[in-house]
């Protein structure tokens, strides 16, 4: 006899689609945020987010993280426009930082917001927050693409969307980051071959 929760109430894709629905509905209230403001998620650590040693696993952070930037694209209205004209974003590249750890059934806010953009992708920062104080910080690198197929320049996204207003430049580290991490592209090759 299975104990616990049922995994499909606590999937992350059940946490997603609630998210977007109440991002939708805070919308309808409130109105649109603008793309540099914060959205904030409020969490609970859930005993499928624990890892062996009964805090967050650290790969459900970025998971989690994903509920930020639905709530991003849903309340700027960013989803909509993806959604219009077969655009989606993905993931390039990630990078997150711990400082202290959250614990099972431990509230917590997700904050998130669009940092700006080099010439091929967006950057977003997510945070877990607990009382204002930042427990985790995850810088995400995102590439947009047409369901049709290529990627998406900003020149067709902001033409849609508009460029947001006050968007900052990308930090230089940032940039070396991405570019220190970045893999091949699709077409070229890229063997596994340890140094």
């Amino acid at each position: 006899m299975r104990r616990g929760l049922p995994s499909i109430l606590v999937n992350v894709i059940w946490r997603t689609l609630l998210v977007m629905w109440r991002a939708r509905r805070r919308v309808r209230r409130e109105g649109r945020i603008a793309p540099t403001e914060v959205s904030r998620v409020r969490v609970t650590t859930l005993p499928t987010d624990l890892d062996i040693l009964r805090h967050m696993n650290n790969g459900r952070y970025l998971s989690l993280f994903d509920l930020g930037r639905w709530d991003l694209l849903e309340r700027t209205g960013m989803s909509e426009v993806m959604r219009r004209y077969g655009w989606y974003g993905v993931v390039a590249a990630e990078t997150v930082t711990f400082r202290k750890s959250l614990e099972l059934w431990q509230r917590f806010d997700i904050e998130s917001r669009l940092l700006g953009h080099d010439d091929k992708t967006i950057y977003l920062e997510h945070r877990a927050v607990v009382d204002g104080e930042i427990y985790a910080r995850a810088i995400i690198r995102s590439r947009m693409l047409k369901r049709a197929g290529g990627t998406l320049s900003h020149t067709e996204l902001f033409a849609a969307v508009g460029r947001p207003e006050g968007l900052p430049e990308v930090e230089p580290w940032m940039k070396e980051w991405a570019d220190a991490s970045a893999l091949p592209s699709t077409r070229a090759a890229a063997p596994s071959t340890w140094v």
